[in-house]
């Protein structure tokens, strides 16, 4: 994709400050770093010795936890849709 289609935005995670770039807006960034950074200070609260790292693989690992039981909901309701349209 042609870098004037590339939306810049700054986010903040976790008291850090991340300049993004991306094809999605502005806003839909800010959501996605808003989630992550409510996922690590979620994690912090139930462990306040872990550092920033650790708190980051943690979200990650439940963000894609997340995801994955998603797609596997959004597979099953496929199926039931196909045999029922027969």
């Amino acid at each position: 994709m042609s870098e004037q289609h590339k939306i810049r935005t700054s986010v903040e995670i976790y008291g850090y400050t991340y300049k993004l770039t991306g094809t999605e807006t502005s806003g839909h960034m800010r959501l996605v770093a808003s989630i992550v950074d409510e996922k690590m200070r979620e994690f912090h609260a139930m462990n306040p010795s872990l550092d920033s790292s650790k708190l980051a693989v943690l979200a990650a690992i439940n963000t894609v936890h997340d995801n994955l039981k998603l797609k596997e909901q959004v597979e099953q309701l496929e199926n039931e849709l196909k045999k029922l349209k027969g």
